[in-house]
Formats: structure tokens, sequence, C-alpha cells
């Protein structure tokens, strides 16, 4: 029963996920979001084509399909009486990124899954949340890599989680602990597989950064 929960989780948050917002807003606005810049279906490439009303539009909506999706089933477990709720949140959290990452109906190319992730966090755990924005923005500013700032903050949340899992904020005994630390183990690795790219042009000094002000380019 609980296995089938677990697969309910994983599809019901893949369908949340295929919304792909930068992909319709491209549309809206007579493009492919995926032919132009980088190809990829995310936030950062549509603030670099389409502008930063587009990036904000594109982050949002990313960012609430995962709120959402991982709220239902918050609620949801709850109103069932189902122990280990945070376990089906990460569940659905990681099906809204699978969805994101690879939406069916476009050849399964999307985007990257950092703000899915975001929302991700926002509702599994507000604390991580707050760390994983002084790590982003704190990076930003110093360095203003995105591609950095996105696979930090998404290492800074699998590390609070883990902290936050010992110290009993989640309810759970060790066995399903260690199924949620897999799971967001799991995540993290795929963040960094999506950003490998970025990762190689880090390396090199080629990456391309982004300043929030056109005076600082």
């Amino acid at each position: 029963m609980l296995v089938l929960a677990r697969i309910i989780c994983l599809v019901g948050g893949y369908f949340f996920g295929i919304i792909q917002t930068s992909y319709i807003y491209g549309k809206l606005h007579g493009i492919d979001i995926r032919e132009y810049g980088s190809g990829n279906a995310g936030t950062t490439n549509a603030l670099r084509v389409l502008g930063k009303k587009a990036g904000a539009v594109v982050f949002l909506g990313d960012l609430f399909k995962s709120v959402i999706a991982c709220s239902i089933t918050h609620i949801i477990m709850n109103a069932l009486g189902i122990e280990n709720v945070y376990l089906f949140v990460i569940y659905t959290a990681a099906g809204v990124v699978l969805g994101h990452n690879f939406p069916f109906y476009l050849n399964f190319k999307g985007g990257k899954g950092v703000a899915a992730s975001v929302g991700l966090v926002i509702a599994f755990d507000w604390r991580i949340f707050v760390i994983c924005a002084i790590v982003f923005f704190g990076l930003f500013f110093l360095t203003h890599y995105v591609s950095l700032c996105s696979v930090s903050a998404y290492l800074a949340a699998f590390i609070s989680m883990i902290v936050f899992g010992q110290m009993g904020s989640y309810h759970m005994d060790s066995y399903h602990m260690i199924e949620l630390y897999i799971v967001m183990g799991l995540l993290t690795v795929l963040a960094f597989y999506r950003h490998k790219k970025n990762i190689k042009r880090l390396l090199d000094g080629t990456e391309s950064k982004i300043y929030l002000s056109k005076k600082n380019k």
C-alpha cells in the first residue's frame, strides 16, 4: 500500500512538473525558448533571452508548481493519518523535478529543476530555504555565476536536510530517514548532472555571468 503511495506521489508530482512555464511563456511571445540561448527551458535562459520579467514569471511558475504539489501531498497524507509525511513529500518533489527536467511532450528536453527545487525546500522546511537563500545570494553577489550558486545551494539543502533530520525535525524512524536522505541525495546528484556543462565552463573560466543591473555588466 505504502509502496503504491510512493508511486502515486512520484507520478502526481511528474504531472505538475511538466507544466513548463518557460516554454509556455516563450510560445506566448512567439518563440520556442529551447531554440535560443543555452537551449534550456528554465529561469536563467528565460532571463537571458526574454528579460527580467520573463525570468521572474518563469521562476515563480516553476516554484509554485512544486509548492502546490508538495502541499497537496502534505495535506492528503495528514488527512489520511499516514505517518512519515515528509517522505511522501520528497517523492512528490522528486516527481515534479523529473517532470520539469524531462517532460514527455517536449521530447524529454526541459529545464534543470532549480526553481522547482526551491519550491521543494519552501514546502518541506522553511529553515532549509533560508539557508539555501543565504548560500545562493551570498555566492551570487560575489561571483555572478548562477550555475555555481544553484549547485551550491542544492548541496546546502541536502546537508541541511540531513542535519535537521538527525535532530528529529521530521519525526521518522531511522529506516525512513535514510530513505529520505537517499531520495534527496539522488536529486542533488541529478542537479549536478544537469549542470555538468556549466561546471565544465566554470572550470575552464568560460561560464557566463548574470548581472541584475546593466551598469554592472
